[in-house]
């Protein structure tokens, strides 16, 4: 593994334009991976629609949703092992193409078993594509202009929840449900094309063996804890057999990962030893606090004006927009202010707004006025898109670039596994006696706690990466 010196490079100056070549890459990249995003949030907005085109029941159905997610876990961790077989740009492509391939084949499914089992195509050409992405950006960059880059790959993140219920809803109205997938095809073609022509070629690096055993551990723990969580919504919450028994299976098989990860001499599936790299596990730490309170709410918001205020899930997806607006507006001047100030400030300010911007939320009832909540989300939104690039950013400080790649998994893993830790644990608080009231303030406690973790993150801006030893 690379060793990391305490005197990182200097960062070098912030540019004002980025480098042709380097937005050429960024453009091509964030074109593909829009797609990807907007597939999931539109897919979500239509599983009613869907169980009764395909008549399959609410628990079959759901499976659509969670084939695609855990087809996902599986395909994020060997990401890294196949960049260094096939390069990024040639993975990229075939990623792309199995989504493509998904989602074709979900358009043609005949009933609902086959259209969870094409999901899982989707899902596994996603789960490649959503690590991949930041590593090819990175790797490009050579530690120019961080900030703003991050931006530009968080922008299929901000563009989902404003364009995907509305393109649903959309769809749905007018076109038959196959369109749900259909609508991928020219995003993903037109993806192809300027991955071609864009993005610069790169050679495979250093052939690594595929670590087996680590992929034999890694893939049923991230499934095992990601499908407990899923479960725990249902009756018996947290206590139930259908929780623990895949959640403690989970993370037996992922507590002996890390035990092998840590003790093998040459490269495991995913270097753990990264996380001795401070800038890094910090930003692990709190990219799974975003994930518990950005998911967590994408699971109360929209109950909340459907449950609380009578609307249905187009208007919910509709009325949600304000914070998909705010997201997108402070993504820029997010990623310049880490660019020349660094990261900590903007993460400490982005999650107390987004704290204090949920509070009209756990004081809202039926009546509370629609303009004043559509502000609170509007705000909220701001804060959410400026705490995910100085953490984005910051995990890829004085990396080199051969470590990358493990970096994006590592990222990635606690994102989502901070995701649907959020969803389960507010689910179970808004079944209880609290209701609205008491998950919002949960919300609002995480991101709390969010707020004095970012503290640690580096008052400076971002250093180069390291030189490859």
């Amino acid at each position: 593994m690379t060793q990391h010196t305490a005197l990182a490079a200097p960062p070098p100056p912030p540019d004002a334009t980025l480098d042709p070549e380097l937005r050429r890459t960024a453009i091509a990249i964030v074109t593909g991976a829009v797609a990807v995003i907007l597939d999931t949030t539109i897919v979500s907005v239509a599983l009613h629609e869907l169980g009764s085109a395909l008549d399959a029941s609410v628990d079959t159905i759901q499976w659509v949703s969670t084939a695609y997610l855990l087809a996902m876990f599986v395909s994020i961790p060997v990401a890294g092992w196949a960049q260094s077989r096939l390069g990024g740009k040639r993975l990229w492509l075939l990623a792309l193409t199995a989504f493509l391939v998904g989602s074709v084949l979900c358009a043609c499914a005949w009933n609902v078993e086959s259209l969870i089992a094409f999901r899982a195509v989707q899902g596994l050409g996603g789960g490649v594509m959503l690590p991949l992405m930041t590593t090819i950006i990175m790797q490009a960059a050579h530690g120019r202009s961080l900030g703003r880059l991050m931006a530009a790959v968080s922008l299929p993140a901000a563009l989902g929840p404003i364009l995907g219920p509305v393109v649903g809803g959309l769809i749905l109205g007018s076109l038959p449900w196959e369109w749900l997938f259909l609508v991928n095809v020219p995003l993903c073609l037109t993806g192809l094309v300027m991955a071609v022509r864009m993005l610069p070629a790169d050679r495979p690096g250093a052939p690594v063996p595929l670590d087996v055993t680590g992929l034999l551990l890694v893939g049923p723990g991230v499934v095992g804890v990601i499908y407990g969580l899923s479960q725990v919504a249902g009756d018996g919450g947290f206590g139930s057999a259908d929780v623990l028994l895949p959640l403690l299976a989970g993370l037996a098989f992922l507590a002996a990962f890390t035990a092998w990860a840590l003790s093998r001499r040459e490269r495991a599936l995913i270097d753990l030893r990264l996380l001795k790299h401070r800038p890094l596990a910090t930003s692990t730490m709190l990219l799974f606090l975003t994930g518990v309170v950005l998911y967590g709410a994408m699971l109360l918001l929209p109950l909340y004006w459907q449950v609380m205020r009578g609307h249905d899930a187009l208007d919910a997806g509709l009325l949600l927009i304000p914070q998909g607006v705010g997201a997108l507006a402070s993504r820029s001047i997010a990623g310049r202010l880490t660019d020349s100030i660094g990261g900590r400030w903007v993460a400490v300010a982005g999650f107390a707004v987004l704290a204090v911007a949920t509070v009209p939320f756990a004081f809202a009832d039926a009546t509370t006025t629609t303009w004043w909540l559509l502000l609170a989300l509007l705000v909220r939104g701001l804060g959410l898109g400026a705490v995910v690039i100085p953490l984005m950013t910051l995990a890829y400080d004085g990396l080199a670039r051969a470590e990358m790649p493990d970096a994006s998994i590592l990222i990635r893993v606690a994102q989502q596994l901070g995701g649907s830790f959020g969803v389960a644990v507010l689910a179970v608080v808004l079944a209880g006696s609290g209701g609205f009231e008491a998950a919002f303030w949960w919300s609002i406690g995480f991101t709390a706690v969010a707020v004095a973790l970012a503290f640690l993150v580096p008052a400076k801006p971002v250093s180069a990466p390291a030189p490859t030893s």
